[in-house]
């Protein structure tokens, strides 16, 4: 049987702890070999004197602690690195998440995934947070290409190559399955059951919709034009020159059809000037980034000759 690692990043879930480790303890009694890790981010209510406490009884139970709150992308990206299963699961505090469907997710992955993700179908939250949330994830469905319903959703299940390859930070742990999808992974999802919030609040406000859009901008630039920045910018500047060559051809047309001088359409002129410089700078930009990425594969490439030559 695979070894597991269960991370759980934890802010401010002092009530929680102690139920959710049991629940944890219980279901995973059947695995020889698997790990909790508890990530404290910095949380203010005591939560880690319990995490401690029960880092003490129970030897499968490793406790990280943040001195301040870096977020949930933070508290993933450490427990990434330290897991040592061979698959990992990842889930939240606030027992919404049921470790009772952690075989459920170890059996959809053995099929040949690489990646499974929770989709709470029937989720127990106001519909001020379930709305916005499908909004979200039908514009990244539309946007990645990656037909998840949930990407969200804090129950996940991966292979070690998986979680030991993403580059996870800010608010990028939000489009996990999309991330891993740019890479060729294989991502799937099976429904979860999403049980009611038993004690505390939630720690996310409206304002994530925002900021998660602004990430989801983030993962598709750099994805599709961090190696040919030319495409985008270039647009830009195609744009702004096309813009441009318009403006001054109305400019000409009021000048020799109508009569105008062009003292009348200065600013028509001076408009399409700048417009004109605007997008030759979009352009200057692209070919710059173009001569940057161009280097450093460059220097990527020396450097496997290098190796190539001296282990040989």
């Amino acid at each position: 049987m695979k070894s597991l690692s269960v991370i759980i990043p934890v802010y401010n879930e002092v009530e929680s702890l102690n139920e959710l480790h049991i629940e944890l303890n219980t279901i995973l009694t059947s695995f020889e070999n698997y790990e909790l890790i508890f990530v404290d981010d910095g949380s203010s209510d005591g939560s880690i004197d319990i995490l401690n406490n029960l880092a003490k009884s129970d030897n499968h139970t490793t406790v990280i602690q943040f001195y301040r709150n870096y977020g949930k992308a933070a508290a993933l990206a450490e427990g990434f690195r330290v897991a040592n299963g061979e698959y990992v699961v990842t889930m939240d505090a606030d027992l919404q998440d049921d470790p009772s469907e952690i075989p459920n997710l170890i059996h959809k992955l053995e099929e040949g995934y690489d990646l499974v993700s929770g989709w709470k179908k029937n989720r127990n939250d106001p519909w001020t947070k379930r709305l916005p949330s499908k909004l979200a994830n039908f514009v990244t469905r539309l946007m990645t290409g990656v037909k998840i319903h949930d990407m969200n959703c804090g129950l996940k299940i991966y292979k070690q190559a998986v979680v030991k390859t993403l580059d996870i930070y800010g608010g990028r742990h939000r489009y996990i399955p999309a991330l891993a999808g740019q890479k060729k992974f294989k991502v799937s999802e099976i429904v979860v059951n999403h049980r009611q919030r038993k004690f505390g609040v939630t720690k996310y406000g409206g304002s994530r919709l925002f900021h998660g859009f602004f990430d989801l901008l983030t993962i598709l630039f750099l994805h599709r034009y961090t190696q040919r920045p030319l495409h985008l910018f270039g647009l830009f500047g195609l744009f702004g020159v096309g813009s441009a060559f318009i403006i001054e051809c109305i400019a000409i047309y009021y000048k020799l059809f109508l009569g105008h001088p062009f003292q009348k359409h200065f600013a028509l002129i001076v408009f399409g000037a700048m417009v004109f410089v605007l997008g030759m700078w979009f352009f200057s930009i692209g070919l710059i980034a173009e001569m940057i990425t161009a280097s450093q594969q460059g220097k990527e490439d020396r450097v496997k000759r290098i190796f190539g030559a001296s282990s040989k």
